[in-house]
């Protein structure tokens, strides 16, 4: 920047923060089969990578968060949850999409491993993994949603401030498509 005498120049930086869709995963994005952590297990819902994509091509971070009580009940472990999590990007990458994040739960107070034997604070519905999320991405709630099959998922929506939108099963992409027009909605009437 030029030293320009008489004058002062400050540099100014804007900050914008970003909106986020926010998905359950077991339910939402895939089939739920109960514990699930084998990739060849998994099957996606209808239309559920074209909503990723679609997410990612108009500017939402893309962010699961999920109860992943396996892991306290030893069907699976944390690693097997995270070797999942890239399969699924991996997956997602041949239609060029991804999910920018996994938030996920290990733990369950009828667990058997007792390293995640635990009521935390984490699992949904409170809204504590969301919320990091927030923070980690400089999310803007309002211009934000969440998607999920369960009341629970829903409650965690409001509990951290967020449109919820229930997904009943059919198309995922309708879901995400219905949720922006609750969310520009909501921005209208302020």
């Amino acid at each position: 920047m030029p030293n320009i005498a008489g004058s002062s120049m400050k540099a100014v930086t804007l900050f914008m923060a970003n909106k986020a869709a926010f998905f359950d995963r077991d339910g939402t994005l895939n089939v739920d089969i109960h514990y699930l952590y084998r990739s060849e297990d998994f099957v996606w819902t209808k239309d559920a990578t074209a909503a990723v994509k679609y997410c990612n091509d108009n500017g939402y971070k893309v962010i699961v968060v999920t109860n992943q009580s396996g892991v306290a009940r030893g069907y699976y472990t944390e690693e097997d949850v995270q070797r999942l999590h890239a399969w699924m990007n991996q997956e997602l990458a041949a239609e060029n999409a991804h999910i920018d994040a996994f938030y996920y739960c290990p733990h369950h107070t009828e667990g058997t491993v007792a390293a995640y034997k635990a009521a935390c604070g984490c699992r949904k519905p409170s809204p504590k993994m969301v919320n990091e999320a927030c923070a980690d991405f400089q999310v803007d709630k309002a211009r934000s949603f969440f998607i999920g099959d369960t009341a629970s998922d829903m409650q965690c929506a409001a509990n951290a401030g967020i449109c919820g939108q229930l997904f009943a099963g059919g198309s995922l992409l309708a879901s995400v498509r219905t949720a922006e027009i609750k969310v520009s909605g909501k921005i209208g009437e302020k």
